[in-house]
């Protein structure tokens, strides 16, 4: 089972995402795009494990408390494009513990540095640009309350991305 840890978006997030991805459309951005409900933010990207019960364990040992996500800006890594988030320490914190359970645990995890990012196109081509296209970042915020334990399977047209399981509140 491909697995990791996310913070899944609300509506209003997603709107203000989707809409950025077809600006850039707009402008010639050739590429995968991810689809509205792949949207999220990766916290701990584990990848083939099969115990998801004890990623659950792990992240459960962790308090998540509400935290509140601003769009900030957007960037690249190499050609992939995606939006930023407003620096929020308590977040930052939060996914070191995460990752810390994890760790403590055994179970393997993807140990890059925490960026948030959210991906808006994979394999972003310009046609007749050399550079990023100059549209005004998309703006949006959203309320986290909880993360989720998800599935990644490859799909016909792309990754499919499954809820296994939810820490938080409602």
């Amino acid at each position: 089972m491909r697995l990791f840890l996310a913070i899944q978006f609300d509506e209003s997030m997603v709107r203000a995402l989707t809409e950025f991805q077809e600006k850039l459309r707009a402008f010639g951005v050739r590429g995968r795009f991810p689809p509205p409900e792949n949207l999220h933010l990766t916290l701990a990207f584990i990848g083939e494990y099969a115990a998801p019960e004890a990623v659950m364990d792990a992240a459960s040992s962790v308090t998540f408390r509400p935290v509140w996500l601003r769009l900030d800006g957007v960037g690249s890594f190499g050609n992939l494009y995606w939006a930023g988030l407003e620096k929020n320490e308590a977040l930052v914190s939060y996914v070191k513990k995460l990752r810390g359970a994890l760790a403590a645990r055994s179970i393997p995890y993807d140990r890059k540095r925490f960026s948030p990012h959210i991906t808006l196109v994979r394999n972003a081509v310009f046609q007749g640009e050399s550079q990023w296209p100059q549209i005004d970042p998309p703006k949006g915020e959203t309320e986290a309350k909880g993360v989720s334990l998800m599935r990644s399977d490859r799909g016909k047209h792309g990754m499919i991305y499954t809820e296994i399981g939810w820490i938080g509140r409602e």
